[in-house]
């Protein structure tokens, strides 16, 4: 898609340290792992009911397109980068790209009503910006229509057609990244119990989220999957059964609360036993009834789940939560 050349927007407010994206040792970590670990899988994602994976060396390949990509779309240092919607692979792949060419990269919520949607685009002034879904997609180009500069719109879903005098460029992402080997399918895979896997159910409302999730995964160099969608993210986590979980304070809470939503009314007799069972740990049924709630939960390999250091030290959560951070510890 051909794009006219942009102006160069005029020079924004400094944004604070925390709205923007910050990893300068990204790139030089995803290279080490794509050459000591090549054909391992780096990413794992759900499209359309079936799982696919990136190997590492896929990943740093498509990284490298990305960047040549963005680049043709008349992205440089001095440009700014918005992302928006759901945490999976291409959005990560392409916030590495745009840090790899030294631009800014910016987290903003896939929840915006329209009123703060075009507030943010005149306090951040983007040049381009990533979305996730249709209705996104939808949102933005009424959103853009006022916005203060020119902006490249990049839709992760096929785009629809545009009026020829369509005020903003829109492109695919599918043609950002040009022709590349497609993600491998993964039929069925069982997960060897010491291989570790990461997991995020997370998007770009954690305004930590996108740093936390790169750091925690090019750090240690396992393996990162994502759901299909944020209603899917039970069914597929039990598919994935992850040893690490990488999710923010609310979503931790809200996963505390979908425990809780499962067991047995209070005062109920199965509710008893439930109770008792965590308050006799050493007793074999207390041992059967905690791992069949893991198991209904995906649980049954974790071992890690990630907390902010400011969240790190209280202990509130709720019952069967805290349970499982015990037995981690």
């Amino acid at each position: 898609m051909s794009v006219h050349e942009l102006k160069r927007p005029p020079v924004a407010e400094p944004l604070a340290a925390d709205g923007r994206l910050s990893l300068p040792q990204a790139l030089e970590q995803l290279r080490h792992w794509a050459q000591v670990s090549p054909l391992q899988t780096a990413l794992r994602h759900k499209r359309h009911g079936q799982w696919y994976a990136w190997r590492w060396i896929d990943a740093l390949r498509d990284v490298e397109r990305l960047a040549d990509g963005l680049r043709q779309q008349g992205f440089s240092e001095q440009s700014r980068l918005a992302l928006s919607g759901a945490f999976e692979p291409n959005l990560l792949l392409l916030a590495l790209a745009a840090q790899s060419i030294g631009a800014q990269v910016l987290s903003l919520g896939d929840e915006l009503g329209p009123e703060a949607l075009r507030q943010a685009l005149w306090r951040l002034q983007p040049s381009h910006a990533f979305v996730h879904s249709r209705q996104q997609l939808r949102q933005w180009l009424a959103a853009v229509q006022h916005a203060p500069t020119p902006l490249v719109l990049i839709s992760n879903q096929q785009v629809p057609r545009l009026p020829a005098d369509a005020p903003q460029p829109l492109v695919e992402f599918a043609a950002l990244l040009g022709a590349s080997e497609a993600p491998q399918r993964q039929v069925y895979w069982r997960q060897p119990v010491a291989a570790a896997q990461l997991w995020s159910e997370e998007g770009t409302q954690w305004q930590d989220g996108l740093k936390v999730v790169l750091e925690q995964w090019l750090s240690s160099g396992h393996s990162l999957a994502f759901p299909e969608s944020r209603g899917s993210a039970g069914r597929d986590r039990r598919d994935v059964a992850p040893s690490g979980l990488l999710l923010s304070a609310e979503r931790l809470q809200r996963l505390a609360d979908d425990i809780e939503n499962r067991l047995a009314p209070p005062h109920s007799w199965r509710r008893q036993l439930c109770e008792w069972a965590l308050a006799h740990p050493e007793h074999r049924l207390a041992r059967l009834l905690k791992n069949r709630v893991r198991r209904l939960l995906g649980f049954q390999r974790l071992d890690f789940i990630w907390q902010a250091p400011s969240h790190a030290a209280r202990a509130s959560a709720p019952t069967w939560l805290a349970e499982f951070k015990r037995n981690i510890a």
